[in-house]
């Protein structure tokens, strides 16, 4: 037997995309830009593709290009 699990948003059904997700994301990112730490989130970014994480990251990255979850 499946469960079926129901998930709630307050998001409608768009089609292949969603406007409202798409803008909120748009928005958040804006938000990032002017007030966060962007030049240490690079510098940190640097740091894991150049460390340990380094083959993690690049499998996830082959992956996603794929269209697939690393996970």
């Amino acid at each position: 037997m499946t469960d079926t699990v129901e998930k709630k948003s307050n998001l409608k059904m768009e089609g292949e995309g969603s406007r409202e997700g798409s803008r909120r994301f748009q928005e958040a990112q804006q938000a990032f830009v002017e007030t966060g730490d962007v030049e240490g989130k690079a510098k940190e970014a640097a740091r894991a593709i150049e460390g340990a994480e380094a083959e993690e990251l690049e499998e996830a990255r082959k992956a996603s290009a794929k269209g697939h979850s690393a996970a």
